[in-house]
């Protein structure tokens, strides 16, 4: 729940999401005119989800963005590969209002991928 007092959001609002899936699409790394590095991907879900008792088969994919280390460490990623990812939802741009998954965290499911 999300409650607004006044121009602030209350300390109810929850923003954390935690998916898994493969690496679908990586973009080029690139850098903020501050020289902080940045990487967008999409990550392909699939599994099996219990919704009011009945099961059912789950495919989705999710745009997501890395900043710095979390970045750096995309950078040398293959598309396939799976990943652990968690992080928050914001809008994509203040005009595409899309949700991108902003990734706060990383693991590397299969094998022991760059030190982590």
């Amino acid at each position: 729940m999300i409650a607004f007092d006044g121009d602030r959001i209350s300390a109810l609002s929850i923003n954390l999401t935690q998916l898994s899936g493969r690496l679908q699409e990586r973009g080029a790394l690139r850098h903020t005119p501050a020289g902080i590095p940045v990487l967008e991907f999409s990550l392909t879900h699939e599994s099996i989800q219990t919704e009011s008792e009945v099961e059912r088969t789950v495919h989705c994919e999710m745009d997501c963005l890395a900043v710095g280390n979390q970045a750096q460490l995309l950078a040398a990623v293959k598309p396939g590969d799976e990943l652990k990812v968690s992080g928050f939802l914001a809008a994509r741009s203040l005009k595409r209002r899309m949700p991108i998954l902003h990734v706060n965290t990383i693991e590397f499911v299969e094998g022991n991928k760059n030190g982590i």
